[in-house]
């Protein structure tokens, strides 16, 4: 999987909103295009991902004049420029991205240890059934050796605080707050009405 990750100050919610679902009317099809997840938090902090089967089918696309006029329109909703990044070190977990979704929490996160996060995941994944039942799955796009952005896809926003109450099974305990401390100056990006769209099946 390759994924975009952009990232702005949303003037305008509502044109976002309607400009990304433009996009994935006009866009959707696009052969090597998997799906999109996107929102605007409550202070106006606008994130995306996109993922790709593979970089060169999301340069293919880059390179369509259409795009790029899209492109032209969309920056006009939003206060000052658009932080673009892109990379192939993704790591899914549980069901991954999911349409289901009624709730979605993204978070960026620096100056963490790559293979411990990882371990954690998969450590985690162990327990999550009857821990976090509310978590359906997640991505997680490396944008640099000890940077990412993740994006969490719950059930409802309810499920989602009621599960972040409640303490990790014993066995998992110690993992979890090591975890946590790694977590410890995470931003976070809290999403009521995500944008969720997964490219129709071929």
């Amino acid at each position: 999987m390759f994924v975009w990750v952009l990232e702005g100050k949303a003037a305008d919610p509502g044109e976002v909103g309607r400009q990304l679902a433009r996009w994935s009317g006009e866009f959707g099809d696009t052969p090597g295009y998997l799906g999109a997840t996107a929102g605007v938090t409550d202070d106006r902090r606008f994130l995306l991902l996109v993922r790709w089967e593979s970089e060169e089918a999301g340069n293919e696309l880059l390179r369509r004049r259409e795009q790029q006029e899209w492109y032209e329109v969309f920056q006009e909703s939003f206060d000052g420029p658009i932080e673009f990044v892109e990379t192939g070190d993704v790591t899914t977990y549980l069901a991954g991205g999911s349409d289901a979704a009624g709730f979605v929490q993204a978070m960026k996160v620096s100056g963490v240890d790559h293979q411990r996060v990882e371990t954690a995941d998969r450590e985690f994944e162990n327990v999550a059934a009857q821990f976090r039942p509310d978590l359906i799955g997640g991505i997680r796009a490396w944008t640099a050796p000890e940077r990412f952005v993740e994006v969490n896809y719950f059930t409802s926003e309810q499920d989602a605080r009621a599960g972040e109450k409640q303490a990790p099974p014993p066995e998992a305990t110690e993992r979890f707050e090591e975890f946590m401390a790694m977590m410890k100056d995470a931003e976070y990006f809290d999403f009521t009405e995500p944008f969720l769209h997964t490219a129709p099946a071929r």
